[in-house]
């Protein structure tokens, strides 16, 4: 018995297509998971649909399941929400997120699926691989109760970033974009918002997530003495210039790269990245209020046309919806 599948995949820039696949019964140890919602992440999926990951990261920027090379055709993605339908007895009919591209039915391994705590939709679901690399950067920046934290960019990575913040006894979190239409989004996170820096007190830690140079100069130059400026963004091919003259050496400025591939070093010993998908799922199901980053939806059949509005626009989480 084999399983039919569609699969996106993008072709060329601006280009994609669903492509049809033949899977294998799964074995005792693996699972049939049929797709119900993914998610497409704008930052890097954009990078991706544009060809521009370059060929230095071809290596390191695979994804799980990833098919084909970059830059064209690549079967890329990694938000997945679906039930299992066969193998692995424990898991058939559970809810379950995998960081798999985009396809309406897979087979992979039972170890690479996690089950959905009680009290986590689908839909919201579909946030975890985002909220793994929020808690991340979190944990890169070895956040402190009381401190004073400024994060630039209102994507999805930086508004999770904020909200986690923002639940640190005594912070004082302030989510900074230059769209004054995020402002609505930051309000449903209860984060406080500005769209410029200007006459902001300098920072404890700032966090830049919005891959653009200009506003990663803005975050070295809103950091206090000795603050660490963490750099969430990805900026695939391009070459970013960096104000290091003025007062970065003066400041004695740390600035840490944080990426999710790697467990954070500062919990690594005790986390695993079982662990941290799983408390990201626990931390998602506890907050109502991360639907506000739950964007507009696109049926499956119909992403190949859409998917170059998608990557060329502004929004939050823009999710793929599968069947009924």
């Amino acid at each position: 018995m084999t399983f039919d599948a569609k699969a996106y995949w993008a072709t060329a820039v601006g280009r994609g297509e669903l492509r049809d696949e033949t899977l294998r019964p799964p074995g005792a140890d693996e699972v049939l998971v049929r797709t119900r919602f993914s998610g497409i992440s704008r930052g890097t999926e954009t990078l991706v649909a544009r060809g521009r990951v370059p060929p230095s990261q071809h290596a390191a920027m695979r994804c799980p399941f990833q098919a084909g090379d970059f830059p064209f055709p690549v079967k890329y993605g990694y938000c997945s929400v679906g039930m299992v339908e066969a193998g692995a007895e424990a898991l058939v009919g559970r809810r379950v997120f995998c960081l798999h591209p985009h396809q309406s039915r897979y087979v992979v391994p039972a170890s690479a699926v996690a089950p959905l705590p009680d009290g986590l939709g689908e839909r919201r679901a579909v946030l975890t691989a985002n909220l793994e690399t929020a808690l991340n950067a979190v944990w890169d920046a070895a956040l402190l109760p009381g401190e004073r934290v400024v994060v630039i960019g209102a994507g999805v990575v930086g508004c999770l970033i904020a909200r986690l913040a923002r639940q640190l006894p005594g912070s004082e979190v302030t989510l900074v974009d230059i769209d004054p239409n995020k402002a609505a989004v930051a309000a449903a996170l209860d984060v406080p918002f500005a769209t410029t820096l200007d006459g902001h007190p300098a920072a404890d830690c700032v966090f830049h997530a919005a891959a653009a140079p200009a506003a990663l100069a803005a975050a070295l130059a809103n950091a206090a003495f000795e603050a660490r400026v963490v750099e969430v963004s990805w900026y695939g091919d391009e070459r970013v210039p960096l104000p290091l003259g003025e007062a970065f050496h003066s400041r004695r400025l740390r600035l840490i790269g944080s990426q999710v591939g790697a467990v954070a070093a500062a919990v690594r010993p005790r986390f695993d990245h079982r662990r941290r998908i799983a408390k990201a799922m626990d931390i998602l199901a506890a907050d109502d209020r991360l639907d506000a980053l739950l964007d507009d939806e696109t049926p499956f059949a119909t992403l190949p046309e859409a998917m170059p509005a998608i990557t060329g626009g502004s929004g939050l989480c823009h999710l793929v919806r599968y069947g009924d």
